[in-house]
Formats: C-alpha cells, sequence, structure tokens
C-alpha cells in the first residue's frame, strides 16, 4: 500500500499508509492524544478522527488546550441538544444549531412552547445520551436521496437548507436517532461531553426573517470541566446584576418606549446628565486634537447613497426611503457622505491637510426585532464619528493618532485592557470589496505598521474589512472579563474617488485625498449600555448624575442641609437635599440604592462646626471633615475624571 507523509507542528514527518484515520494517527503518538484529540486539521481543514487522510499534508490535532477545541465541542453538545429533543418531543423540527461566543443554540419549529420544566427534562435526557457515548457518525448523501429522506422525516426546514446549501453528495451526523445536515466536524462521541447547562428559550424566526417561521431558541453552553462551567454561571449571574436595562430602569436613566417603536433610546434627566459629561469630555479633546466639529442633516435625497454605495452594500441595513414631492430621502445609516460633502463645498488645498471632521451624528439603522438589545443594538443611534481627509504622506500619522486617541478615550472612562483586530479583504473574493488591490495591500501595511510601531498584539481576520477599506479594531474588556467591540479606525480609498475629491498638491496638481473614518466610543448609546453594565450602576463621582446626597439628621437641621447644598452647588458639584421625613436610615439606603458616591449626614455637631458626617458608596462611615475640605477634594476627583477614589 502507498504511503503518504504528514507533518506535524513542530515540523517532524512521519509516514503512514494511506486512508489511515486521524485517530490511527493520534494513537500512533500516544494514547493520551487518542484520548484528548477533538478532531483534526489536515491541510488546514478540519476533519472528524474517523476520517481517512488520503494525501501527504501537514497535520496538527485540535484538543481542549486548542484555541478552536472549545467551539467543536460546542457545536456537538447542540446536536446533543436536538438528539435530546427529538427523543422527548417528537414533534418538533430542527432548524439550526451553531456554536456561539459564549456557548450554542439550536433553533425548533413546535407549535407547544417549552417550558423550564422542559429544559430540566432535557438537561436529564442529554446527560443519558453523555453516558451512552453515542457516535457523532458521518454519512454521505448524494444530494436528491439525501432529500427525498429528510422529506420522508418530515424535516422541512433541513429540506430547505439542502436545496440551498448541499453539494451534490453533502454530509449529515447521526447522534442517536438525530440526523442532521451538517458539514462538521465532530468530535468522536457524546462522552466527551463533560460539562453542559441549558440556558434559556427564547422566540426567533427562521433564517432571522419575521415573515417566516416563528421558531423557538434553546440556548446553552458546555465546557471542558465543571469548574470551568461553575464560573461561567457564577459570571453569569454576575452580570444579570449588571444588567444594562435593569440597572437603566432602577435608576433613572433611559427608557424604550413601545408606543414610539423598538429600538428608539429614551434618555431620562439622570442619563441626559451622564451622556453631556461623556460629550463635553470628548468635544474638549476635539478641540485639542485639532478636529472641527460639524452638524449635518438626518435625511438625503436617495442619490446620495447611491453614489457612496450604500444602496447597494448596505441596502438590507437601511429604512425604506422617504418619498417626498422632488425625490427619495433616505434615513441617513452613515455619517461620512455628509462630512464628504462638507469637505467637497470648497476648493482644497494640500496645506489645509490633514481635515478633521467630526460629529455626534445620530443615524438610523434597520435593525430585525428580534436582535434588538436594550442600549446594545438599537435602530436610532448617535456615533461619535470622525471622517479625517488626508494626504498618502501624512495619513499613518492620522491613523497613529486615531489610535492614540481612542486608547485614551477608553482609559479615561476606566479601561486598562483591549484586544485588537486588523480586518483586512479577502484576495479570494474581491467582488465583495472596491478599489485596486495594490491600494489595499498598501491600506494594510499601514495599518498594520501603526500597529507593531505601539506594540499592540493584534489579530489579523481576513475577509472583515468594510467594502471601502481595512479597519482596526479595538475591543475592551469589562469588570466581568467581556469583550465589547466599540473602537474603530477604518482606512477608505474608496470613498474620495466616488465622489471625486480633490486637493491642489504642491506640484500645482490635481490629486485624490485619503479618508480615514474613526468612531472612537462606537455609539453614544452601545457605549453608555456597557459603562453602565462595567460599573454596576456605581459611576466614578464626575460621571454620577448625582454626586453627594445631604441627609439632615432631623427637621432642626434642614436650614443648615440647604445651605450645604447651596455651597455644594455653587462648586459645580451635583448636590441632592434628601429632607424627607423618613428616618434617616431609611434615606441612607435610598441615596445607596441609587448609587450616589457621598451622603453627607448634617446633624448639631456639623451645623456647629460647619462640617459633613461622610458616608462613601463604597466604604460607609468615613467620618467628620470640614465643608471646605470635601468640597476641595470633590472638585479635584471631578476635575481629575478619576475613576478610583
Amino acid at each position: 500500500m502507498e504511503n503518504i507523509q504528514l507533518t506535524f507542528p513542530d515540523g517532524r514527518t512521519q509516514e503512514f499508509p494511506r486512508g489511515i484515520t486521524a485517530l490511527d494517527v493520534a494513537a500512533s503518538l500516544g494514547p493520551r492524544l487518542a484520548r484528548e484529540a477533538l478532531v483534526a486539521k489536515v491541510n488546514g481543514r478540519f476533519i472528524d478522527l474517523s476520517s481517512p487522510i488520503e494525501e501527504s499534508a501537514p497535520i496538527q490535532f485540535i484538543t481542549p488546550s486548542s484555541p478552536e477545541g472549545l467551539e467543536v465541542y460546542r457545536h456537538s453538545s447542540a446536536h446533543l441538544l436536538a438528539a435530546a429533543v427529538l427523543e422527548l418531543f417528537p414533534d418538533a423540527h430542527p432548524g439550526i444549531g451553531p456554536p456561539t461566543e459564549t456557548g450554542f443554540f439550536y433553533d425548533f419549529y413546535r407549535e407547544k412552547p417549552f417550558t423550564e420544566d422542559d429544559l430540566r427534562r432535557l438537561e436529564q435526557k442529554m446527560a443519558e445520551l453523555v453516558k451512552a457515548d453515542l457516535p457523532y457518525e458521518r454519512v454521505y448523501f448524494p444530494k436528491e436521496e439525501g432529500l427525498k429522506l429528510f422529506e420522508k422525516m418530515g424535516e422541512f426546514l433541513k429540506c430547505e437548507l439542502i436545496q440551498e446549501k448541499a453539494e451534490p453528495v453533502f454530509s449529515a451526523y447521526r447522534t442517536g436517532k438525530f440526523l442532521d445536515f451538517c458539514r462538521g466536524p465532530h468530535i468522536p462521541s457524546t462522552g466527551r461531553i463533560k460539562a453542559f447547562k441549558l440556558l434559556g428559550v427564547s422566540g426567533a424566526h427562521w433564517k432571522g426573517d419575521e415573515r417566516s417561521h416563528p421558531m423557538q431558541r434553546i440556548y446553552g453552553t458546555a465546557f471542558f470541566s465543571q469548574k470551568d462551567l461553575d464560573q461561567f454561571l457564577a459570571q453569569m449571574e454576575e452580570a444579570k446584576k449588571r444588567d444594562h436595562r435593569r440597572l437603566g430602569k432602577d435608576l433613572d436613566l433611559f427608557s424604550i418606549q413601545e408606543e414610539a417603536g423598538p429600538g428608539l433610546i429614551f434618555w431620562h434627566p439622570k442619563g441626559g446628565l451622564i451622556r453631556k459629561e461623556i460629550e463635553d469630555f470628548l468635544r474638549e479633546e476635539l478641540l485639542k486634537q485639532g478636529y472641527n466639529l460639524v452638524y449635518t442633516p438626518h435625511v438625503a435625497r436617495v442619490d446620495l447613497w447611491k453614489t457612496s454605495g450604500h444602496a447597494n452594500f448596505y441596502r438590507e441595513n437601511m429604512f425604506t426611503p422617504i418619498q417626498l414631492e422632488d425625490a427619495d430621502y433616505q434615513l441617513k445609516p452613515m455619517n461620512c457622505p455628509f462630512h464628504i460633502l462638507i469637505y467637497k463645498d470648497s476648493r482644497r488645498s494640500y496645506r489645509e491637510l490633514p481635515l478633521r471632521l467630526a460629529e455626534f451624528g445620530t443615524v438610523y439603522r434597520y435593525e430585525r426585532s428580534g436582535v434588538m438589545h436594550g442600549l446594545l443594538r438599537v435602530r436610532g443611534f448617535t456615533q461619535d464619528d470622525a471622517h479625517i481627509f488626508a494626504t498618502l504622506e501624512t495619513v499613518e500619522a492620522e491613523v497613529a493618532a486615531c489610535v492614540d486617541f481612542a486608547l485614551l478615550v477608553l482609559r479615561t472612562f476606566g479601561f486598562e485592557e483591549f484586544e485588537v483586530e486588523l480586518s483586512t479583504w479577502d484576495s479570494q473574493d474581491q467582488a465583495k470589496y472596491s478599489g485596486d488591490p495594490t491600494l489595499w495591500e498598501m491600506a494594510e501595511r499601514i495599518l498594520e505598521s501603526v500597529l507593531r510601531d505601539r506594540r499592540m498584539p493584534f489579530k489579523r481576520i481576513s475577509g472583515e474589512a468594510a467594502f471601502y477599506g481595512p479597519k482596526i479594531d479595538i475591543k475592551l474588556v469589562d469588570a466581568l472579563g467581556r469583550r465589547w467591540q466599540l473602537s474603530t479606525v477604518q482606512f477608505d480609498f474608496f470613498l474620495p474617488q466616488r465622489f471625486g475629491l480633490e486637493y491642489v498638491g504642491a506640484d500645482g496638481h490635481a490629486h485624490t485625498p485619503i479618508m480615514v473614518h474613526r468612531a472612537l466610543l462606537g455609539s453614544v448609546e452601545r457605549f453608555f449600555g456597557v459603562l453602565i453594565e462595567h460599573y454596576a450602576g456605581a459611576f466614578p463621582v464626575w460621571l454620577s448624575p448625582v454626586q453627594a446626597a445631604v441627609l439632615p439628621v432631623s427637621e432642626k437641621h434642614i436650614e443648615y442641609a440647604r445651605q450645604v447644598t447651596e455651597a455644594l452647588r455653587a462648586a459645580q458639584i451635583r448636590a441632592q437635599l434628601d429632607d424627607r421625613n423618613e428616618k434617616l436610615n431609611a434615606r441612607i439606603r435610598d441615596a445607596q440604592l441609587q448609587k450616589i458616591p457621598f451622603m453627607l449626614v448634617v446633624g448639631d455637631r456639623e451645623s456647629q462646626a460647619h462640617g459633613v458626617a461622610v458616608r462613601r458608596r463604597d466604604r460607609g462611615d468615613a467620618g467628620f471633615q470640614p465643608l471646605e475640605e470635601f468640597i476641595r477634594s470633590m472638585r479635584e476627583l471631578i476635575d481629575t475624571r478619576a475613576v478610583k477614589w
């Protein structure tokens, strides 16, 4: 039998018989690897351990310690869930069941809703299937034969997927009684799944289309150990306490009004104060860094979006145009064409560049009702948007300044840990992008150079660039270790060409500028949601809508409490007098629940000594302090925008 040569990650090569399975290769390297291997990666493609290897190739085994291992493991866990559902609820029709960043889900069409008790029964059945150690068996069908089989089974959703996506010969996986149209790969058997938990059920729609079949989505998660699962569940409990939707209501920060429609945010006075502080800080920094502040309309003729390319590349995310007597108008999904028109309004010289235009611009994007989520996914939001028009000689410095600006802003709000991604184009799928390949390569080199100069580790994500250029995404890590995509720096050589932008160079000739899109917060709404959850609503003093609550001990101390409140407000400290006819402890508790940083109790001693008895939100009683001294310390916390105090 002819041999093939396999190359291992350490560079070592070894000959094996053609057709040997990946599992037998693992076993030849040691029993431990055979026990731990989940799937194999052969010539860059993932395969099941049971798959034969027919050609010489590089090979790598994916184990629980491999970055890709958890995704495969969770995909197999989704199949385990579906197998359990069909055993207990044969009237359910499975849709799709992918892994996610935190676990997996599977969608089912079923007339009767799943209940919490059903989820408990499903977990028990899943445990039985794990104990049975059922293989994930890969089988192949010619397309027509497989289609007839799934039709006979009554799985109309799978038939639709097979018709749309299946190759002439397609793969499916059998797990007990469950057969799924799936490309795989999967772990060898259900017995490899060690720790899982079903998390809940929600409504969904087939393929995300509200006009299609209503589905029930069962969420779950799986880990390689019970310890990791327990840690995740504990983090979930903490995340529930920090949920910005609950805290937004409890702290009276914002609301979403059903009468107005989903995905539209109403900022309440306290939330509005925090937003003001966020925007004031950013405007101050924008002016320091040479930006020009602009304001642009909320709508424009549809022709503008045709010129920009959004009408083609971004149509599904845009609202239906508004018909007026002179033309069709479009709610803006982006600010960039408006800033381009401001640039284009005057003849520009190279001496004016780089020209930096910034705006808190409200945009409107169509999001399906099933995906909106509080402040984090909305239909109307305000971007801290800016567009920089630069020459080729200055664009790298501008990109670098944007990255530095993003880090300054995020650190000011108390974030210190970041993950960076460089999203590039896919040269094998050039139809998705606009522009000359040499320009793409140049832009990617510039972005990579900026990150390397700052020694910022980054992950290259091929195929994730926007249609008009590559980008840098900075993800912050919050108090619970969750990653949030907010800051983006985007290279663009397409729109300046599309709009015919020019500047007169030093040589007296017309040249096309390069454009940099950048957002630091991403959107004010999303950033506010992240901020609420990061601090669990207990904001730093400079952001707190009420910075100090003044609490008179009794009615006879109210007059002095008013004087204290007035002195604080005169020093531009947001103070609130609570002179309700309630016991002092009750008023302290209420201030604590409202997460007010300081509670100032005033009684006989404080009135006589012109001071305050300070209680801190985080530490309780902090003792007596002269009023002037307290005001000085508060002003320092506010003026320095301290996040720790």
